[in-house]
């Protein structure tokens, strides 16, 4: 959508967005379960239209913009949450340290039948839009010759990415899964597709794979966030000497 494989979702402040909102019920408002769920969805999908918004001046969406405009909020947002936590008990903190570190280990199960009925639901709406996004990859200029409105397309497309909101409100935000997940179906289906439903079954075992590995294999229990932290951070900076290499900076 932003034609920038440095751009995912908790990279342009969405997954941000959420953490704080839960961290701030959690800690300051003493709330629970499917409320705080609730709280931080709506609070990601706030974030993403700030995001666009801000990236939209006079009406003109920029594809730069935005991903910097991202940057820049998911900065904020986690400054916020830092200093949340330095102002709240050392308990809370510990217990809210592990949820920020994306784990399944707190996940409950009734926290599961919403969770899989707003992603399967909205997520095939989105394989309907699929169509649009391939659209929108050839560029603005053919997609409006096409006779599609880029701007309200894009504003549509850039809340069904919301959805990265609701498992985050769940679980933590767990790293780099749509950073890594994206490039990967892409290079097993193909780059002709949108490679929606591939990139979903690639996200899902790599968080399947990375929770296996962090509880299994190492000598210690790691959360799944931090397993998928270390495999993203190689990979972006194989993607930077890549790009640079390109002259694409």
């Amino acid at each position: 959508l932003l034609r920038n494989p440095l751009a995912s979702p908790d990279v342009i402040g969405i997954s941000s967005g959420t953490s704080t909102a839960a961290v701030f019920c959690i800690l300051y408002l003493k709330l629970q379960g499917s409320i705080v769920a609730v709280i931080a969805v709506v609070f990601g999908i706030l974030t993403a239209v700030a995001v666009y918004l801000l990236a939209s001046p006079g009406g003109h969406f920029s594809h730069g913009k935005m991903i910097l405009t991202g940057i820049g909020v998911a900065a904020l947002f986690d400054a916020v949450t830092s200093y949340l936590l330095t102002k709240t008990a050392e308990f809370n903190v510990s217990a809210t340290m592990q949820w920020l570190s994306g784990n399944l280990n707190g996940v409950e199960r009734k926290d599961i039948p919403l969770l899989a009925i707003v992603v399967l639901g909205l997520g095939m709406i989105l394989c309907l839009l699929e169509r649009h996004l391939q659209t929108l990859g050839l560029g603005d200029a053919y997609a409006v010759v096409l006779g599609m409105n880029v701007r309200k397309d894009y504003l549509v497309l850039i809340l069904w990415v919301c959805l990265v909101a609701v498992p985050t409100a769940v679980t933590g935000p767990i790293a780099s899964v749509a950073f890594l997940s994206g490039p990967i179906a892409s290079r097993l289906a193909g780059y002709a597709r949108a490679n929606v439903v591939p990139s979903a079954l690639t996200g899902a075992l790599l968080v399947l794979a990375s929770d296996f590995i962090g509880c299994h294999v190492l000598p210690l229990h790691y959360p799944v966030g931090v397993i998928t932290g270390l495999l993203g951070a190689p990979y972006m900076l194989y993607l930077l000497i890549a790009m640079n290499k390109k002259g694409e900076f």
